[in-house]
C-alpha cells in the first residue's frame, strides 16, 4: 500500500478562509490538534492517513452546508475519536471540549460492546443514531457529511462492504438527506451508492443521461427563454439541470428505471421576490402550462423552507420542469434548514421539532421499520387547510389522524373523524391535495387499533400513538408481572411480605431496576429470568430458611380484563379466543402472543416455563368495544331466523348477509352483531353450538 501525507498547513488555509480564527472557533482548532494527535498512527485501507476522514466531514459541513459553528465542526472532527482511539471516551471529550460536543460525538459513536446477530447489531446501531439525533439533531448532520465523504472515498473498499454501504444510503441516508432539504447532497448521496448497487446498469444509463444533455431540443429552450424574459424587462439566468442516476430510482422497488417523465429541468433565476411571477407569466405565454402543474412554493415553502415555482410545459411531446427562483432561494435549496441553523422563528422551530420526533421515534420504537418511516417522511407533500385557512403540509397518502397530530396533539388523541367539505370521512382516510379538513373530537381519548399507526405517514401522529400504545400495555403488564412473581414466590413457599423488607433495594440493584413497580413491568415484559430472581431474593431476603423445591411444568396463571390488541395478540396458526380453554400466553415487551396449548407452532417454540403463563379473562368485567362476525354455513333462510330469533337478548344482530344466491349451493349467512362483555358473548356460542350447525368466528378485539 502507497501511503501518502495529509497536508495540515494547507487544511488549516482551507478552514480559516472558511470559518476564520475568532473566538467563536476556537474549539474547533483545538478539536483539530487534538485529532491529529489522537488519530496519528492510524490509516486508512486508500493509504491516506485516517485524520484525513474526520478533516473532510468538517470540511464538507463548512464549505458546502454553510455550517460555521465551531462546536458543530468540532464533534464532526472528533466523531470517531470514542470509538477508533483507546484512551479517548465521552468523558475526555466532555472535560476538553464540553458537554454540547460531547453529545453530538456520543450520538455519532456506534455500539461497541454487542453479541449477537449482525442484523440486530445493526438495527441497535442505527438506533442509537437516531436517538442521538432525537436529542441532538445535530447528529445527523454530521452522520450525513460522514457518509457523504466515505461514499466519496468507497472505490478503495472490497466489494461486500460497496455493497453495504450503498444499499444502507439509499435507505437510510439518502432519503434522511431528502427530508433535511440538503438536496445537493441528496443527489450526490444517491449517484454514487447507484453507481455502486448497479454497477452495469448505471453505467449504461449514465450514458443515456450524457446524450440528454446535448439535446438540440433543450438547448433551443435555454436559448428561447432568455430571449422572452429579455423582452419583458426581466433579468434572468436560465440553465439546465440533467438528472443524474438519482432521478431514475424508484425507492419503492429498489430499482433503476430507464426512462423519466421529466429528465432535464430548466432553471431560472431572477434577481427579486417579485421577478418570479413576473417570468412565471413570461413563460406561460412562451410554453402553456400542463393544466393543475404550477406549484407555488414561494407563498407554502415546504417545511424544509425551500422557495420557488414550479411549472410542467409540454414541448414537442416531451414534459419538462421549470423551476423558478431568486439566487437566495436557490442557495435555501441546496442547504435546507442548516441555513438558517441558529436562526429563531416559528416555522424552522416546528421543523426541527418534527424532526425530532421522527428520530425519537426511529430511535426507541423497534416495532416500526425505520426504512419505511424514512421513505414516508421524504415523500412529496399536499398542502391541507383547517377551516380558518392555516396551512398543514403533510406527506403523500396522510390520513385525517396525521391532520389532527399535526394540529395538536390533543386533537390528535381525540379524533374520531372529520369533515372534508360536506362529507363526514373515517380517521383513516387518505387526504388529498387542497382538503379542507375539520376534525371531529370526543371528550375522552380515542383507544386506536395499532393497525391505524402503519397507516399515519408523519413522526408526530406514529410518535403519539406509540407513546399512548406503550402506556395501555404498561398498565397491563405490570399487573401481570406482579400476579406471576407472586404466584412464583408461593410456588417456592416463600411469603410475599420479604418484598417489603429493606434489602430488597440491595435486588432491585442487582437486576438495575428503579422501583417494584418496574421489577413487576420487567417480569411481565418476560425481560428478567423469574428464577434467577427468585434465587436472588431466597438468598437476599430469606436465607436460612426452608424452602420448597424447584416447580417444574406448570404455567404461573393470570386473568384479565382485556382484549384490546395492544396488549393481547392472538396467533395467526391457532386463533384462540377468550372462550376457550388452555389459551396460553408468551410473555415479551410487545405484550401477550396467545396460543392454544395444542397448537403446533408453540411446540416448536424454545421457551422456559416462566416465560410463559396461562390466560384466563374474567368474562363479565371484560367488555366488548367492536362490531362482531360470524359465518353460518348450511343453513336456509328459515332456520337461521328461527335460530336467532330465540337467541340470548344480549345478542344485537345489526346486519344479515347471503353469502350464495344460487339455489343448488350450500346457504351460507354473514351475521353481524354487537355484545356487551364475554359472558355475554359466551351465551351466544353456547347458543350455536346446540344447534349443531357449522360457524366460524374470530373475535374483532
Amino acid at each position: 500500500m502507497h501511503y501518502r501525507k495529509f497536508d495540515v498547513d494547507a487544511y488549516r488555509q482551507v478552514m480559516n478562509s472558511l470559518i476564520g480564527t475568532g473566538p467563536e472557533t476556537d474549539v474547533f482548532w483545538k478539536a483539530f490538534d487534538f485529532a491529529l494527535e489522537a488519530h496519528g498512527d492510524q490509516w486508512r485501507r486508500s493509504g491516506d492517513p485516517y485524520i484525513v476522514h474526520p478533516a473532510n466531514v468538517a470540511r464538507i459541513l463548512a464549505e458546502e452546508l454553510d455550517i460555521h459553528n465551531g462546536e458543530i465542526l468540532a464533534a464532526a472532527l472528533l466523531h470517531d475519536t470514542v470509538e477508533d482511539v483507546e484512551y479517548v471516551n465521552t468523558s475526555v471529550i466532555r472535560d476538553k471540549f464540553g458537554p454540547n460536543v460531547e453529545a453530538i460525538v456520543e450520538g455519532c459513536t456506534k455500539v461497541t460492546h454487542y453479541s449477537g446477530d449482525k442484523q440486530n447489531f445493526k438495527k441497535m446501531v442505527h438506533r442509537k443514531i437516531f436517538s442521538g439525533a432525537a436529542a441532538k439533531p445535530e447528529v445527523m448532520l454530521v452522520k450525513l457529511a460522514d457518509r457523504l465523504h466515505n461514499l466519496r472515498t468507497l472505490a478503495s473498499m472490497p466489494k461486500h462492504k460497496r455493497q453495504r454501504v450503498a444499499d444502507e444510503t439509499l435507505d437510510i441516508y439518502a432519503p434522511l438527506a431528502t427530508i433535511l432539504g440538503l438536496f445537493e447532497i441528496k443527489r450526490e448521496m444517491y449517484n454514487l451508492a447507484l453507481a455502486y448497487k448497479f454497477p452495469r446498469q448505471g453505467n449504461r444509463l449514465q450514458m443515456q443521461i450524457n446524450k440528454l444533455k446535448q439535446d438540440e431540443k433543450v438547448r433551443e429552450i435555454v436559448e428561447q427563454v432568455p430571449k422572452a424574459l429579455h423582452e419583458d424587462g426581466i433579468q434572468a439566468e436560465v440553465r439546465v439541470r440533467t438528472k443524474g442516476l438519482w432521478g431514475y430510482y424508484d425507492a419503492r422497488n429498489r430499482i433503476l428505471i430507464k426512462e423519466i417523465e421529466s429528465p432535464q429541468e430548466i432553471l431560472i433565476v431572477v434577481p427579486r421576490r417579485n421577478s418570479c411571477y413576473e417570468a412565471l407569466g413570461t413563460l406561460n405565454r412562451i410554453y402553456p402550462p400542463i393544466p393543475r402543474t404550477i406549484r407555488d412554493f414561494i407563498a407554502n415553502p415546504k417545511p424544509s423552507g425551500y422557495q420557488g415555482l414550479h411549472a410542467r410545459a409540454n414541448i414537442d411531446g416531451r414534459k419538462y420542469l421549470f423551476k423558478i427562483r431568486t439566487d437566495e432561494m436557490a442557495r435555501q435549496a441546496q442547504r435546507g434548514l442548516v441555513r438558517q441553523w441558529t436562526a429563531e422563528g416559528r416555522q424552522r422551530g416546528q421543523f426541527i421539532k418534527g424532526l425530532q420526533e421522527m428520530f425519537d421515534i426511529l430511535g426507541s420504537d423497534d416495532s416500526l421499520s425505520y426504512r419505511d418511516m424514512i421513505a414516508a417522511s421524504g415523500r412529496k407533500e399536499i398542502y391541507t387547510y383547517t377551516p380558518q385557512g392555516d396551512l398543514i403540509c403533510l406527506p403523500v397518502h396522510s390520513i385525517a389522524l396525521d391532520f389532527a397530530f399535526s394540529v395538536h396533539t390533543a386533537i390528535g388523541q381525540t379524533c374520531i373523524g372529520a369533515m372534508i367539505g360536506n362529507r363526514r370521512v373515517a380517521p383513516d382516510h387518505v387526504l388529498s391535495d387542497g382538503d379542507v379538513v375539520k376534525i371531529i373530537r370526543q371528550s375522552k381519548p380515542v383507544r386506536f387499533d395499532p393497525d391505524i399507526q402503519q397507516l399515519c405517514q408523519t413522526p408526530r401522529a406514529r410518535s403519539e400513538l406509540a407513546k399512548t400504545f406503550r402506556m395501555r400495555r404498561k398498565e397491563v403488564t405490570g399487573k401481570i408481572g406482579r400476579s406471576v412473581l407472586q404466584q412464583e414466590m408461593r410456588r417456592y413457599g416463600l411469603p410475599i411480605e420479604i418484598l417489603d423488607k429493606a434489602g430488597m433495594e440491595d435486588v432491585l440493584t442487582y437486576f438495575n431496576i428503579q422501583s417494584l413497580e418496574d421489577l413487576y413491568l420487567q417480569v411481565g415484559k418476560g425481560k428478567i429470568r423469574l428464577r434467577e430472581l427468585i434465587y436472588e431474593i431466597k438468598n437476599g431476603l430469606y436465607s436460612g430458611h426452608e424452602t420448597l423445591q424447584l416447580p417444574t411444568g406448570v404455567f404461573n396463571r393470570i386473568e384479565l380484563h382485556t382484549i384490546d390488541p395492544v396488549v393481547v395478540k392472538s396467533s395467526a396458526c391457532c386463533r384462540p379466543t377468550p372462550m376457550d380453554k388452555g389459551v396460553v400466553g408468551l410473555l415479551s415487551e410487545r405484550g401477550l402472543s396467545l396460543h392454544r396449548k395444542d397448537c403446533f407452532r408453540l411446540q416448536k417454540i424454545k421457551f422456559q416455563r416462566e416465560d410463559a403463563v396461562e390466560v384466563r379473562w374474567n368474562l363479565r368485567d371484560t367488555r366488548i368495544v367492536k362490531p362482531q362476525k360470524v359465518i353460518i354455513f348450511a343453513a336456509n333462510r328459515q332456520r337461521l331466523f328461527m335460530l336467532l330469533s330465540v337467541a340470548p337478548s344480549e345478542l344485537r344482530v345489526t346486519e344479515i348477509i347471503a353469502l350464495t344466491h344460487r339455489p343448488n349451493t350450500t346457504p351460507a349467512w354473514e351475521v353481524n352483531f354487537t355484545v356487551h362483555d364475554l359472558y355475554a358473548l359466551k351465551k351466544i356460542f353456547k347458543h350455536l353450538d346446540r344447534s349443531e350447525l357449522t360457524y366460524e368466528f374470530a373475535l374483532e378485539q
